[in-house]
């Protein structure tokens, strides 16, 4: 592409200038050129056109140098040096044609690959050796340094073997925990429990058996320095002094109050111990333990129960009281002493009172009923009433209970026999029943004639509850409903359907009857009877379809089928007598997907053959790998529904790619395969600040995409001077090499900038004097104006594109003259001010005056 950029300056500063830019992203350009002719070509070299068309010519491959046909040697990539040509913290390796970038240890590729080549915008970065855990081993703490680390102990742990910091991969040092060894006891003192020697363990200390803790600390913790923290503990000997005085109790003591020593305590004369104990001794505390003695009077406490009996008590347990016995209700006095004596030892005399349970026998029987009881006729007992099966209770009461005088009370039942009322009546039935309505009686329904049983039961029960059983029948008028309709005829009827209607049957036209019987009856059975009438069709030839053949016919059916090549396309295959024709179509059989082709290296378009309304399910998988780039592999697959019969799908593919693009048909199964080679796409448009300078070295900013697949190598710099017309085509391949000068033109190339020395922003100063690529950036001439154009290049094989952008504008006004116009400007500004001070002056004179 290419494009023409005018440029108008200010007449009084400038003379007029039409600036030309010619941009074309597309145009591409070999990289060497050897003789003319392709017939003795290197085995390294290929043979392409050269540009002007004018013959062939034999290059050596990329890798290789030489003249394409005599010789094609090895490039060795490397030799300009690591970082160069592969970036900080790398390792380069040449190989036979190519060359390949390792990382250096402690670094790692941003592609996660173990080799790269720097043109992907691959570079080495740093490894964080802190993100596995353990590095620094047990206690240690990691600190992540450039292309190394290392480490440090924490709190409560030393440095063993070396010093801090230190490295366990280069070092022999490690962190080992502190250990403070076993803590010292203090006098009359014993260790109680430990939980280690080492940093951060506890030991804690109790006081010996007969002492008390009075001051220190009885916790000890080993502290980071290797030393046990605490101060010791202090332990008295104990002392419980006198012990303590119960009530009603008197004590044997041997007047010592040391640990261990034991008090003895006695109930005094009339009182006895009640309470868990009575000895008391010092414990280590220095307090007498608790005897848990309690004297209490002598008492009888509450009088001893008998079986079934129940007593009289005034509720005194003193000695001399006394307890009177009775039997309970149900129960009566046998023999036996009845009364119970509190004794002076504490304790009641055992009475020996005998009570007999009270028993009422067998209960009374009550007539056409049976007795539900458990057979023990005992005071509270109940018996339970039920009428037997066919009878039902007219009484109140169906319980009788057994009494405390021995009897059983009476029960108010009366049973009498159950009967039915007279039986339902059923519409359209008549009964035969013989009048009986006990329980079990049956009756008997029948429908009417004309009618019939829609039910499964025809009779009725006379149940237990005195009600007849209610069935569901119901009589139903007999009807045969419509007749049965045959082919080809026609009915003659009243559109009755009850017993003895008639049906006659006559064919219709175009058909005759060939045999049966024409007529049918409504049977009592609610059926039509069976008619065996069939009509014949009087038929013509048979009908013949278009690219169809007959594979079957009976004389009044014909079955169609397509001839070969061709397949059926919608509607039926038989033809009927009379002659119904099929309405199938025979269509060319073809693929389910033609004419497929890419365009714009982005779409797909193919044609679908499937019926109009059908809806195609297609799969469409596309996989993609790169010449120079092995290990480049991208597939991808998509889906689309549609019932179109053209159908397009653009897929994202990749530049400089080989694609393999498969389209299935899903439900026909049918697969098509085409093949697209990607081009070089021309690459962004510089992202500069332009910006018009007055110094011969100004500083010029370009800014490039955080993307790395723009597939730039790399940036040029053009210096174009300002002449009358300047046409300047961003495609021209000239400026690849330091060693062509463009001679019809005053313009070149000030620097050539590689892919992997350009970040994200990137400050370059024109005229330093410097190289660049192997282009010299030679100071501008004082006094003349220049443009600055930005080139980003991609070049891949015999492929170049470029785009250009305009970075900046210099003038070439000289430092004297601009101070010496700014001098003369200033001179001026003066003297204009003086003239207008001086006619102020004189101007206020005059009006005072006249004021005067």
């Amino acid at each position: 592409m290419a494009f023409l950029r005018g440029l108008a300056l200010k007449a009084n500063q400038e003379r007029r200038m039409l600036v030309l830019f010619l941009l074309c992203a597309s145009a591409g350009i070999p990289a060497a050129a050897g003789l003319d002719g392709c017939d003795n070509c290197h085995v390294h070299a290929i043979c392409v056109n050269k540009s002007d068309n004018s013959g062939e010519v034999c290059i050596c491959k990329y890798g290789f140098v030489g003249n394409g046909r005599t010789s094609c040697q090895d490039k060795n990539e490397c030799q300009i040096g690591d970082m160069k040509i592969c970036g900080q913290h790398t390792r380069c390796y040449n190989t036979y044609g190519s060359y390949h970038c390792t990382c250096l240890p402690g670094y790692s590729p941003s592609n996660n690959k173990a080799s790269f080549i720097p043109n992907d915008g691959t570079n080495c970065q740093d490894i964080d050796e802190c993100s596995l855990t353990g590095v620094c081993g047990e206690g240690g703490q990691c600190r992540n340094l450039d292309g190394t680390f290392e480490c440090r102990c924490e709190l409560g742990y030393r440095v063993h073997n070396g010093r801090e910091p230190f490295n366990p991969k280069q070092d022999q040092a490690s962190c080992r925990v502190v250990d403070c060894g076993r803590p010292v006891t203090a006098d009359n003192t014993e260790l109680l429990s430990i939980t280690g020697t080492t940093y951060g363990s506890v030991a804690a200390f109790a006081c010996d058996k007969g002492f008390i803790w009075a001051g220190g600390d009885n916790r000890s913790v080993c502290g980071a320095e290797g030393q046990w923290r605490g101060s010791p503990m202090v332990c008295e000997e104990v002392d419980c002094g006198s012990p303590p005085a119960f009530p009603h109790t008197r004590i044997l003591w041997n007047k010592k109050s040391t640990v261990g020593t034991q008090v003895i305590y006695q109930c005094i004369s009339g009182y006895h111990n009640v309470g868990k104990g009575n000895v008391s001794i010092c414990d280590a505390a220095g307090q007498w333990e608790e005897p848990h003695v309690l004297c209490q009077e002598v008492l009888c406490g509450d009088p001893p129960t008998l079986p079934q009996t129940g007593y009289v008590w005034n509720g005194s347990s003193t000695h001399g009281s006394t307890v009177s016995y009775f039997c309970k209700i149900g129960f009566y006095y046998s023999e036996g002493e009845n009364v119970s004596l509190c004794t002076v030892n504490g304790s009641w005399t055992k009475p020996n009172i005998l009570c007999k349970e009270v028993r009422c026998g067998a209960p009374p029987t009550i007539p056409h009923s049976v007795t539900l009881w458990n057979e023990i006729p005992t005071v509270g007992s109940q018996v339970i009433y039920e009428c037997k099966t066919g009878y039902h209770s007219v009484g109140r009461r169906n319980i009788s209970l057994c009494t405390a005088t021995g009897e059983w009370d009476e029960a108010t039942l009366l049973c009498q026999e159950i009967r039915c009322r007279d039986p339902i009546i059923k519409p359209h039935s008549k009964i035969l029943w013989d009048g009986a309505s006990r329980i079990g009686s049956v009756v008997f329904y029948q429908c009417e004639e004309g009618y019939r049983s829609r039910s499964l039961k025809n009779y009725s029960v006379c149940r237990d509850n005195g009600q007849w059983e209610d069935i569901d029948l119901w009589c139903e008028e007999i009807s045969c409903g419509p007749p049965l309709i045959l082919p080809h005829t026609n009915l003659v009827w009243d559109h009755t359907s009850r017993p003895g209607s008639l049906v006659l049957y006559e064919c219709v036209g175009g058909f005759y009857q060939e045999s049966g019987n024409n007529v049918s009856v409504c049977a009592l059975s609610g059926e039509w009877v069976e008619v065996s009438m069939k009509c014949r069709a009087k038929c013509g030839p048979v009908p013949s379809l278009t690219n169809a053949q007959v594979v079957w016919y009976n004389s009044s059916v014909v079955a169609h089928r397509c001839v070969d090549g061709y397949h059926s396309w919608r509607g039926t295959n038989v033809s009927v007598c009379v002659w119904q024709e099929a309405t199938m179509r025979c269509t060319k059989v073809k693929p389910p997907i033609t004419h497929l082709h890419v365009f714009n290296e982005k779409c797909v378009q193919w044609r679908a053959e499937k019926y109009e309304e059908d809806t195609e399910s297609y799969r469409i998988i596309y996989k993609g790998t790169r010449d120079f780039q092995w290990s480049f592999y991208d597939m991808r697959q998509q889906y689309l529904k549609s019932k179109a019969e053209q159908l397009k799908i653009c897929l994202n593919l990749l530049p400089l790619t080989n694609y393999n693009i498969s389209i299935t048909a899903l439900s026909a199964r049918f697969t098509v395969t085409i093949t697209i080679n990607t081009t070089l796409p021309a690459p962004p448009v510089p992202v500069v600040y332009y910006r018009e300078y007055d110094t011969p070295e100004p500083t010029l900013r370009l800014r490039r995409l955080a993307s790395t697949l723009d597939l730039i190598s790399s940036y040029q710099v053009f210096v174009l001077p300002i002449e009358d017309i300047l046409v300047f085509d961003c495609s021209s391949h000239g400026g690849l090499d330091s060693t062509v000068k463009n001679k019809l033109s005053s313009e070149y190339i000030a620097a050539k900038i590689s892919l992997k020395s350009v970040g994200t922003e990137v400050n370059f100063t024109v005229g330093d004097g410097h190289y660049y690529g192997g282009f010299y950036n030679s100071p501008l001439e004082k006094g003349r104006n220049y443009y600055i154009i930005l080139r980003a290049v991609s070049h891949w094989r015999t492929a170049l594109r470029s785009s250009c952008a305009l970075w900046a504008k210099i003038r070439g006004t000289s430092y004297v003259l601009r101070v010496s116009s700014l001098c003369a400007a200033a001179s001026v500004g003066l003297c204009a001010l003086a003239i207008i001070g001086g006619y102020s002056f004189i101007w206020y004179g005059r009006n005072t005056v006249e004021l005067r």
